[in-house]
């Protein structure tokens, strides 16, 4: 018998929030339509297949219900946010709940291209996996914005902190302009900056703050995001991640429904693809365990298996990362402070301190930042073309030689490596200099490959120097100490 056709269906929650009641709805028109379960997707949505014959029904039961989806497609990238990490990640920080909600509230368009709003102290949800990249300031209600260009990988950084209110506009006046001068802004190997600035702000009156200091992010960690914790004022957290990537409808239903009766209004999704409900109560904490029971779900996996990312409803990746894990837990591997990013795709966009990177068939190439820091995009090859078979050996070397580094102090000097993967130490520099447009560094220990400038060549002795990344002068270069740099 031929196997019916499926489709998949992707619902995007702005910001990875959505109300129970809101929740509880998609999850009866999803099993209305013979869904068993859902995925959460890299960007903090929904996704979930459904047979041809059921597609009709479903179409017509999420109009009547006014919930925007899509169909075998990306168009609408899902606004992220670190929202999921307030009062639990961190909790020193102007950017509260109603910041948040003011700022979705004021989007009137779907966007095309991806959008971050994040808090700049924590390290939960990526910095600058989207095209506009908002990081917030230590001056309240004012962002950084980063802009990545469509198909590119140098960062823009906007001359001026950008007002929360201002954020939804902005973001439309510039995908407007990219989308309508492609020739200009998309795809394209050299950017004009400033043209595009005047274009986006002419005739426009946003309100502006000064940068008065480089924007600074903090080291990264990720933080254990399962299980039942306590926070603030006696209340309970619990996440709840799935080894296989699909939590089961009537699991969910569950779960809305207790938020619903212990008066929870919000559900979490996060970009590790794992689900979080904050407020529980001392008194209710018991339910929650109960449901945890029904289903037999766990919640204390490992921590190597939690610090991945990998594409959105990929069983080959998913495989790839159930093979890595398990060795690494023969080998009962230390992987805190590092994360893994399993890429079958040209650019995917994950989050990632150590990269796999799919070359072909089987054959698969090793990277990893320079600073092991997976908000840096300065890529260093540490093994290629290594077969399937041979990863968790290399990756487990890998790991090993980052704690080595610590144990040295020397982590943020990192290595190069060679063609063939041998690593060299460089010497410890204790001044590296970063461009204040798009966050790029120049270090002596390294030199500038890319405008043949060898390594161990002093800044200073540069005389017309520009900025590999964003063609920026040799002024805009300013010195910083090395323990603190994040590309």
């Amino acid at each position: 018998m031929e196997e019916q056709a499926t489709y998949c269906i992707k619902v995007n929650l702005p910001g990875g929030v959505v109300s129970a009641g809101d929740m509880y709805e998609i999850l009866l028109i999803a099993e209305n339509a013979g869904v068993e379960a859902i995925s959460i997707g890299n960007r903090q949505q929904l996704y979930f297949n459904i047979a041809a014959d059921r597609l009709e029904d479903l179409e017509s039961e999420m109009f009547k219900a006014e919930i925007s989806y899509e169909i075998n497609d990306d168009q609408f990238p899902n606004i992220i946010s670190s929202y999921v990490t307030d009062n639990i990640f961190n909790t020193e920080s102007w950017l509260k709940e109603g910041v948040y909600k003011d700022i979705f509230d004021l989007f009137d368009y779907q966007p095309k291209l991806k959008i971050n709003l994040v808090d700049r102290n924590q390290t939960f949800v990526p910095f600058f996996s989207g095209n506009f990249n908002f990081i917030a300031s230590d001056i309240s209600n004012y962002w950084y914005l980063y802009i990545r260009f469509p198909k590119t990988s140098g960062l823009y950084c906007w001359p001026w902190l950008v007002y929360s209110d201002d954020i939804p506009v902005i973001s439309k006046v510039a995908e407007d302009i990219i989308m309508r001068r492609k020739q200009a802004f998309y795809d394209q190997s050299e950017i004009d900056h400033q043209a595009f600035y005047k274009l986006v702000t002419v005739g426009k009156n946003f309100v502006n703050h000064a940068i008065t200091e480089t924007l600074k992010l903090p080291d990264f960690y990720l933080p254990y995001y399962e299980g039942i914790n306590k926070y603030t004022n006696g209340k309970y957290w619990l996440g709840v991640y799935r080894r296989n990537e699909w939590f089961p409808v009537e699991f969910l239903k569950d779960i809305c429904l207790l938020c619903l009766k212990s008066r929870i209004g919000q559900l979490y999704t996060t970009p590790w693809k794992s689900l979080l409900i904050k407020g529980i109560s001392e008194a209710d904490r018991n339910d929650w365990g109960d449901i945890l029971n029904k289903y037999r779900v766990n919640v204390r996996h490992a921590s190597n298996e939690l610090n991945w990312q990998l594409e959105n409803l990929s069983e080959e990746a998913l495989d790839l990362k159930k093979q890595l894990v398990r060795e690494f837990e023969e080998y009962d591997l230390r992987t805190y402070r590092l994360s893994f990013a399993i890429k079958l795709q040209p650019k995917t966009g994950l989050l990632g301190s150590v990269i796999i990177r799919k070359r072909e068939a089987e054959v698969f190439d090793i990277m990893h930042t320079r600073d092991f820091n997976p908000n840096s995009k300065d890529f260093v090859f540490y093994k290629k073309e290594v077969a399937r078979y041979k990863l968790g050996t290399q990756l487990i070397k890998l790991c090993n030689h980052y704690y080595n580094l610590l144990v040295d102090n020397n982590v943020s000097s990192a290595i190069a490596h060679d063609d063939a993967g041998e690593a060299e130490k460089q010497e410890q520099v204790e001044i590296v200099y970063q461009c204040k447009n798009c966050l790029s560094i120049y270090d002596n220990a390294y030199g500038d490959p890319e405008n043949g400038i060898e390594a161990n060549t002093e800044f200073d002795a540069l005389e017309h120097y520009v900025c590999a990344v964003c063609e920026s002068s040799k002024e805009d270069f300013i010195p910083v100490e090395k323990k603190v740099v994040l590309h």
